[in-house]
């Protein structure tokens, strides 16, 4: 009997709990697609809450208090909605389906919204949340949009930059801008379900199909005549420089509430310019500078189409396809490389997406998606003809890109459920991928020369040797010493007693085609527990492992607390406070298993000769065969494991007004285990440690990172005005940017990180309403220098690297700096070519130029078309928005506009202000201390002006 009463008594309380008083649903259109990014406020015993529509239009609040509710739509776009005395007492679904919006004027509903503050992880303050008319201001050409998301997201704590994800797919392309309906940057930034920290996390989401039909055209134009020339370009002419732009879309309903359609269509025609910035030597070997431009044709073509489907009320589907193609011309060339390295490029792709939503219960919905791409690439260049490469001088010779190409197609699945569970939302899921990928490379088959720098006696005017002296030599002026005494019939000896001879001669002969594939799996659990009403504490856990590594312990804990310091329950608190920590995983690519398989001395041989005799004669492969020469071997550490990233945030959220909100957030960042390569088989006192003269590329995970960041997130939205953007203060270090000085001492590359160390950036967008419904949208951007690397141009410890470092001789004025590996740079002083152990400088010592620029600058203007005569609209309606503050809703009016016109004029860098990049730090080229290249983004323009039209209806 009493276990019966204990029995009854736990399904009891089991039955009670399962009943939780909650409220779920999900927002439509009159068509029945789901309206992601829906504010749903409700306002009942505890005050008030909010929360936005995932991508599925779904929207839980768990845990509610039982009794009466007022329940409000906002989303852009439509009219708000709202259901009043929703009587909750336990689970209660409330579907909401949008009118669209007819000539409904919503003031200030979103950007009142935005500027609130919030404990939901979702919403802390330095995410940036780009809507319809932030995404306005940016191009349509998808290579330009894709570096502003990219200068938008900022500097993220690694080097890898952001991420772009669409529709919660990675690798995706990125979708034409006409099919984006929002873009989230570091939203929720340490959620378990991302594995790479949201600070570079791109997410995009893509338009669905609409209830009426709805199409666009855009187009975009630029010319030469409309561009200014790069102040590095001596031609007086601005260079030939052509782009044409032509996009559609159109998107209806196939079956009222059931199904809809969306299909697009892009095509881009571009003539651009690789600028070409080099020095030679003319037909009396004299140095001969190349200031040249080379035309790069370009045409891309795109399609793709969306097909929405609502199976029934508890399940819905939707499936795109798209397909891109591009050929290119004269690919490769541009900086040191001449014209003659030119080859052609084509690749076209295919991708499938498929995602479903389901909703299991009251309190349950699980997401599915599905995703397959392929990509096929073909390159064809001429290496027939050996390659030449003069250290900081310039690269000639053939294309030795060869006949090559890839297939590589990617197979993914990710599932996510959410779960409401009284004050809990829990979350889990996982993401699996496999790609394949077939490769064919007979890349430097034809061979490639190579000279550094040395040192010799001094010419004088005949050419002839002057007893007794030595002189520092650039590696152009080796390589004019070898040919000039070739022509004098001197052997290859007495040419390298001269100062003059070849450093390097390498061959890659064997099997073209290898084929590798990789699958990996993530899989999380997470729960944001709404410990009180001002209160949130989030925590997870992701597991991460893939095939190519035999390291499976890649656990990455994530916990954040987000504390709206004195909120009441009627009274939301303008002050959040949070903190967060967690570990984040990086993916040992295919590439890196794939060289290995490839140069393991089988596969494929990569011969190497130090100090060839037979310059400029290219020896056949049987003689480098049964020579028994060195090859370049590449080798995995056995014990690879996955590089991972330690990261933790404090921060602050504060609502200034009701336009105005900041963010201030300090982080700190530890990268361990990250991966570099170098020679273990490097002579130490000219004997070699593997007892042959093999070199041994060894790829192992020993580099170490840190950085902190201190940033301000600043937000502004007051009527059609809106700022966003950061200030960042950064310093970091790390010993694993590029190949070490000394492949022994691994310690001496600890120094400023390239990305990392950049101490100042600031970057801000805004709208600016102007006379006559213009509006004006600059991006602005500055940038303190960022540390360079100083090189001696020549291999000195015999590893095939070339990446030592010179010391710098404090006292030594400029006369006595001569001679001896000595040589004297006025910005500098006097350098030491071949210093001893111990005295190099540090890596990355220098550091160049600060930026400050008008990034883009935007004027656009919409014109309205169409529609019938407007009545006088009522008086409108006030609604309270979350976080304070409220909004004037007017009421619809009658007559239709049907058509919008849009123009606009984007011009980078519109000031056609000069800001160059760190210059060469070569000490064996003659562009030593030289800028070699601008940072406003092109390489034969400094100022570029497109023109751009759009029309809706």
């Amino acid at each position: 009997m009493k276990l019966c009463v204990i029995i009854l008594a736990i399904v009891s309380a089991a039955l009670a709990q399962a009943q939780q008083p909650s409220l779920r649903g999900v927002v439509t259109d009159p068509s029945g697609s789901a309206v992601p990014q829906t504010v749903v406020q409700i306002r009942g015993p505890r005050g008030e809450q909010r929360q936005t529509t995932g991508d599925n239009g779904q929207y839980l609040f768990a845990g509610l208090t039982p009794g009466k509710y007022q329940v409000r739509f906002i989303a852009k776009g439509f009219s708000p909605g709202e259901k009043r005395d929703v009587e909750i007492g336990g689970q209660v679904t409330l579907n909401f389906e949008l009118a669209i919006e007819a000539n409904t004027q919503v003031v200030n509903v979103e950007e009142a919204v935005e500027n609130g503050v919030s404990v939901d992880p979702n919403e802390n303050g330095d995410a940036v949340i780009l809507k319809e008319k932030q995404l306005e201001a940016l191009s349509d050409d998808p290579d330009v949009l894709q570096q502003q998301l990219m200068a938008l997201a900022g500097p993220g704590q690694g080097p890898n930059g952001g991420q772009i994800y669409v529709d919660g797919f990675s690798g995706a392309n990125l979708p034409p801008k006409a099919n984006i309906q929002e873009i989230r940057i570091n939203s929720n930034p340490y959620s378990p379900e991302n594995d790479r920290p949201g600070g570079i996390m791109i997410q995009i989401i893509t338009k669905p199909g609409t209830s009426t039909v709805h199409a666009g055209f855009n187009g975009s134009y630029n010319k030469e005549a409309l561009n200014s020339r790069s102040p590095l370009l001596t031609q007086s002419k601005r260079p030939q420089f052509k782009t044409e732009q032509f996009g559609a879309n159109v998107s209806g309903a196939l079956k009222k509430q059931k199904a809809s359609y969306s299909l697009d269509y892009s095509r881009r025609s571009i003539t651009e310019n690789s600028f070409i910035y080099a020095t030679t030597l003319d037909s009396n070997l004299n140095p001969l500078q190349v200031n040249q431009t080379v035309l790069v044709p370009n045409t891309s073509f795109g399609t793709g189409g969306r097909l929405d489907y609502a199976i029934n009320a508890k399940n819905t589907i939707w499936g795109r396809y798209s397909f891109s193609q591009t050929i290119r011309d004269n690919v490769g060339v541009g900086d040191f490389t001449l014209a003659s390295r030119a080859y052609a490029s084509q690749n076209h792709s295919h991708s499938v997406q498929v995602s479903e939503t389901a909703v299991l219960s009251a309190r349950m919905v699980t997401d599915t998606r599905f995703q397959f791409s392929r990509a096929i690439t073909a390159n064809t260049g001429d290496n027939t003809i050996p390659a030449l490469t003069v250290q900081g001088a310039f690269t000639g010779g053939g294309a030795q890109i060869g006949n090559s190409g890839a297939t590589t197609t990617n197979l993914e699945v990710n599932s996510s459920t959410s779960y409401g569970y009284k004050t809990h939302t829990y979350r889990w899921g996982g993401r699996f991928r496999k790609s394949f990928w077939d490769n064919t490379s007979v890349n430097n088959f034809g061979g490639s020369f190579s000279f550094q720098g040395g040192s010799g006696p001094a010419l004088d005017a005949n050419n002839q040797p002057i007893a007794g002296t030595s002189t520092d030599l650039t590696a152009l002026e080796v390589y004019r010493r070898t040919l000039l005494f070739q022509k004098s019939g001197l052997s290859d000896a007495a040419i390298r007693a001269l100062g003059g001879g070849a450093y390097q001669f390498t061959l890659s002969a064997g099997q073209p085609s290898i084929t590798v594939g990789r699958f990996d799996a993530g899989v999380y659990f997470a729960d944001d527990w709404r410990a009180k009403s001002n209160l949130t504490v989030s925590y997870g856990l992701r597991y991460e492992a893939q095939t190519n590594i035999s390291d499976f312990g890649a656990i990455a804990p994530r916990v954040a607390v987000a504390w709206n310091v004195g909120a009441k329950p009627n009274k939301p608190s303008k002050t959040v406070l949070r903190a967060a920590a967690g570990a984040f995983y990086d993916r040992i690519s295919e590439s890196t298993t794939l060289n290995a398989l490839r140069f393991n001395g089988i596969t494929q041989q990569s011969f190497v000769v130090f100090s060839p005799s037979f310059f400029p004669n290219v020896p056949s492969v049987s003689s480098l065969q049964t020579g028994r020469l060195p090859q370049q071997i590449q080798l995995l550490d056995a014990g690879l494991i996955a590089p991972r990233t330690y990261q933790g945030t404090v921060g602050v959220d504060r609502q200034i007004s009701k336009a105005v909100r900041m963010s201030f957030n300090y982080s700190q960042t530890r990268g361990v285990h990250i991966q570099r390569t170098r020679n273990i088989n490097a002579p130490i006192a000219g004997v070699f440690p593997f007892g042959d003269s093999q070199i041994r590329m060894y790829t192992e995970a020993t580099g170490f990172s840190r950085q902190q960041q201190f940033s301000i997130s600043p937000s502004v939205n007051y009527k059609k005005l809106f700022v966003s953007g950061y200030y960042v203060y950064s310093h970091g270090r790390s010993d694993a940017e590029g190949q070490p000085a000394d492949p022994y001492n691994l310690r001496a590359e600890w120094g400023p990180s390239s990305y990392g160390d950049v101490h100042h950036r600031v970057t801000l967008q805004t709208n600016l309403p102007m006379p006559w419904k213009l509006n004006l949208t600059p991006l602005f951007q500055f940038s303190s220098g960022a540390p360079y690397n100083l090189i001696i141009g020549r291999d000195l410890n015999g590893d095939s690297v070339i990446a030592e470092r010179p010391a710098l001789l404090s006292g030594v004025a400029a006369a006595n700096c001569a001679g001896g590996n000595l040589v004297f740079k006025p910005a500098f002083g006097c350098f030491d070519l071949n210093p001893a152990p111990g005295t190099s400088l540090t890596r990355n010592f220098a550091r160049g130029p600060s930026s400050a620029n008008i990034v883009i600058l935007a004027l656009s203007r919409t014109w309205v078309l169409g529609g019938g005569k407007k009545e006088p609209a009522p008086t409108g309606q006030t609604v309270q928005i979350p976080g304070g503050g409220s909004v004037t809703i007017a009421n619809p009016t009658t007559g239709a506009r049907r058509y919008n016109l849009g123009f606009s004029i984007q011009a980078q860098n519109p000031l056609n202000h000069v800001t160059y990049s760190a210059p060469s730090g070569d000490l064996s080229s003659p562009f030593f201390g030289v800028y070699r290249s601008t940072s406003s983004g092109g390489s034969t323009y400094n100022r570029r002006v497109d023109i751009q039209m759009r029309l809706n209806f």
